[in-house]
């Protein structure tokens, strides 16, 4: 095995390092050299084709680490994810290469739920409209909804589900939630009705994302999804895109079915000034910044590095998923 300092290291995410300058001069004292993405943005599997070889160490952001990229990575021992997510990562392929897969459950979970409940808002009180407008010049006269007394539905009752629901206990609202694997301990704790899926679906007034990317979620919210959701209700996506058929909200939205929608996450991300969704007044977008906090990128950052040199370093790494 390459002693430490002697390995080379590409880091993706380019919110590395930028609140905690530690994690930066404490991966470069560990070893030889470090690469850092200077593109700022994801990189798709072509650049990664590119910039792989002779890597040792990988920390990985939203990149497209499909089989092509890692049959590149000729010398990679570790992908040491930056976030929970692995669906962007080819699982099967690293282990055939026998690269050791990590990422950093929980630690953007804070910083996600609390962006979910300030989008329930966003789209609550029509803050963004109301803000351009009155830039404008305007003075409109806006009736809101109120989150008290409404029904909040979480689809997802996981980490972020949890914390979602924790941070909405002071709006005297209800919330209701549905997970495969329901933690009834947790629900009765923080007043959550646990609840079907399809009742979750038809019952509330603002339904929050909270699944994984999986074959079984993907392209979930779809005509029929839609249809059943209550009438002038809004949806939430902190999760992922791929879980939005855009083209059935976008429908769902235009005949007033849906009174609004908060999106931070995209089928293709970003999904360019030509998606139709964003021309929608009643829709709210942010660019995948849920976990996009001092905290969380400063947890995800030390959970990724101590994974990361943990396996070049001939050790097991926290959280490992491959």
């Amino acid at each position: 095995m390459k002693p430490l300092n002697e390995c080379r290291v590409l880091v993706t995410p380019t919110s590395y390092g930028r609140n905690d300058p530690a994690l930066i001069s404490e991966l470069e004292q560990a070893v030889g050299q470090v690469i850092y993405n200077t593109t700022g943005k994801p990189l798709s599997s072509e650049q990664l084709q590119t910039l792989l070889p002779g890597i040792d160490g990988y920390i990985a952001g939203l990149d497209s680490i499909d089989a092509a990229a890692i049959i590149a990575a000729d010398k990679v021992q570790v992908i040491a994810r930056y976030g929970a997510g692995v669906d962007r990562v080819d699982l099967k392929a690293a282990r055939e290469q026998g690269i050791v897969v990590t990422n950093t459950p929980g630690a953007n979970t804070v910083s996600v739920a609390e962006l979910a409940v300030a989008l329930m808002l966003a789209l609550a009180r029509m803050i963004p409209l109301a803000n351009v407008e009155t830039k404008a010049g305007g003075w409109p006269r806006m009736s809101g909804n109120s989150l008290q007394s409404k029904t909040i539905g979480l689809l997802g009752f996981g980490a972020i589900g949890k914390n979602t629901a924790k941070r909405l206990q002071g709006f005297d609202c209800r919330v209701i939630a549905y997970d495969p694997y329901p933690d009834k301990a947790s629900a009765e704790k923080l007043g959550v009705q646990l609840r079907t899926r399809t009742q979750v679906i038809r019952q509330s007034d603002f339904l929050s994302l909270h699944l994984p990317n999986l074959p079984e979620t993907r392209g979930m919210v779809n005509a029929r999804f839609l249809a059943n959701m209550k009438p002038d209700s809004f949806l939430i996506n902190t999760a992922r895109g791929e879980l939005v058929v855009e083209s059935d909200l976008l429908r769902a939205l235009r005949n007033g079915h849906l009174q609004g929608a908060a999106l931070d996450t995209f089928s293709v991300e970003p999904p360019g000034a030509d998606n139709p969704l964003l021309a929608l007044p009643q829709v709210v977008a942010t660019p995948h910044t849920g976990a996009h906090t001092d905290g969380a990128t400063d947890a995800m950052g030390w959970g990724a590095l101590h994974a990361c040199l943990a396996v070049l370093d001939g050790k097991e790494p926290p959280n490992r998923i491959v």
